[in-house]
C-alpha cells in the first residue's frame, strides 16, 4: 500500500530486502516515480547485491555502476552506504559524499541515517531545494557527526549518541 499511495518513502534493510525478492513489489516501486513521488533507497553493499541479483564484491568492484543501475532501473534516489557513500537520482551525476568513518559501521547509524533523510523528505522540497539535495545534506550531516564523535570521543559511537548529537546540531 506504501509504494502506492505514499508521496515519499525512505526504504531501508528488510524493506530493501523484500522488494529484491518480490517483482511485483520492483514493479510498484518503478511506478512511483512517473507519478511525481519521491523514493530514496539506503542500501549497503549486501543489499545492493539482493537487488541487483549480483555479489557484493561486484557491487564493491563498481559502486558508481552499482548506485547508477540502481537509480535508473528502480526510478529511485540511491545512497549506497560505505566508504564514500555514493548518492545518485535518475538522470543526474552521482555523488560521493566526503565526510564519515568506519565509526558509522556500528548496528543502527543506518537506520539513524534513513530516518534523517526521512525527516529532510517530510519537511518538505522546493524547488530551489529538490529531494536529492536534502539526501545530500543528510548523507553530510551524518558522516560529519561521526567525523567530530572519532575527534572528541574515546567511547564506541552507537545510534543512540548519533541521535543525541543530532539533536545538539
Amino acid at each position: 500500500v506504501l509504494l502506492s499511495s505514499a508521496r515519499s518513502l525512505v526504504l531501508d534493510a528488510d524493506a530493501l530486502n523484500r522488494i529484491a525478492e518480490d517483482p511485483q513489489l520492483q514493479a510498484l516501486l518503478r511506478q512511483r516515480r512517473p507519478r511525481g513521488m519521491c523514493t530514496v533507497i539506503t542500501p549497503h553493499p549486501l543489499e545492493a547485491a539482493r537487488l541487483l541479483g549480483s555479489s557484493t564484491s561486484e557491487v564493491m568492484g563498481d559502486r558508481l555502476g552499482a548506485t547508477r543501475t540502481l537509480c535508473e532501473s528502480l526510478g529511485v534516489v540511491c545512497v549506497l552506504k560505505g566508504s564514500g557513500t555514493v548518492v545518485q537520482a535518475p538522470g543526474e551525476p552521482p555523488h560521493i559524499n566526503s565526510s564519515g568513518n568506519p565509526a558509522l559501521a556500528t548496528a543502527g547509524t543506518g537506520d539513524v541515517l534513513a530516518g534523517w533523510i526521512g525527516a529532510a523528505l517530510a519537511a518538505g522540497t522546493r524547488q530551489d531545494r529538490p529531494a536529492v539535495s536534502s539526501v545530500l545534506n543528510a548523507v553530510f550531516g551524518h558522516g560529519q557527526l561521526a567525523d567530530r564523535w572519532v575527534q572528541e570521543h574515546a567511547e564506541t559511537l552507537t545510534a543512540h549518541r548519533l541521535v543525541m548529537n543530532i539533536r545538539a546540531r
